[in-house]
């Protein structure tokens, strides 16, 4: 079934009909009943991928053949509405950075917090990430924090330890199958995105990687 939403005015209308891929009853209930909130929800638009037919008209006259978005063109939303979810928490997070309280990964390290640990050491811990952006992502944290909030924060005494994480992100990366091609990460600062100040390692894997990153 086709559900039709129409905006009029002095010149001319906007027809958008929506056609759920899926056929989910609940999903085409709530596109009749507001067809536009399913542009605004990323949420909905993870759950029924849908096809959007666009036309102009004017009375009496129809111009040019419907076009067709498909659920490739709906992408951009949803990514733009997670980055400015990942700036905001990265922004909050900088702004209490330099407070020297414990941060999430302090408790993932002393198991207050359970994770699932690939790699550990005495001197550092890897454990897959709880949303991860590969088939393998992994996060590879100093156990002792030592002033290393972010990288930009790196001093001369920090030497070992930083070699040590890159050593850790390769077994990591052997341990799971991905040594052939992986990408490492290291967000530094809010503007990066950085989301936690205790200096961290991503290590990506299991898929054909992009350039530039983003």
């Amino acid at each position: 079934h086709t559900h039709t939403h129409t905006r009029k005015s002095t010149n001319r209308a906007s027809a958008i009909h929506f056609t759920p891929r899926l056929g989910t009853t609940a999903m085409a209930a709530a596109a009749a009943a507001s067809p536009l909130s399913l542009l605004r929800s990323c949420r909905a638009l993870r759950a029924c991928p849908f096809v959007a037919h666009v036309a102009l008209r004017r009375p009496g006259r129809h111009f040019g053949a419907p076009i067709t978005l498909l659920p490739s063109h709906t992408r951009p939303l949803r990514q733009i509405t997670s980055a400015v979810d990942e700036e905001a928490a990265a922004r909050a997070a900088a702004a209490s950075a330099e407070s020297g309280g414990p941060t999430i990964f302090d408790k993932i390290i002393s198991k207050e917090i359970p994770s699932t640990v690939v790699y550990e050491d005495d001197k550092v811990l890897a454990f897959r990430d709880i949303s991860p952006q590969a088939p393998v992502h992994v996060v590879v944290i100093p156990k002792v924090r030592d002033g290393l909030t972010q990288l930009g924060k790196a001093e001369l005494r920090h030497e070992v330890i930083l070699g040590h994480l890159l050593y850790a992100a390769k077994l990591v990366a052997e341990k799971e199958g991905i040594l052939e091609g992986f990408r490492v990460v290291i967000n530094c600062g809010a503007s990066a995105c950085q989301s936690v100040f205790h200096l961290h390692l991503h290590v990506l894997g299991g898929r054909q990687m992009k350039w530039p990153p983003g």
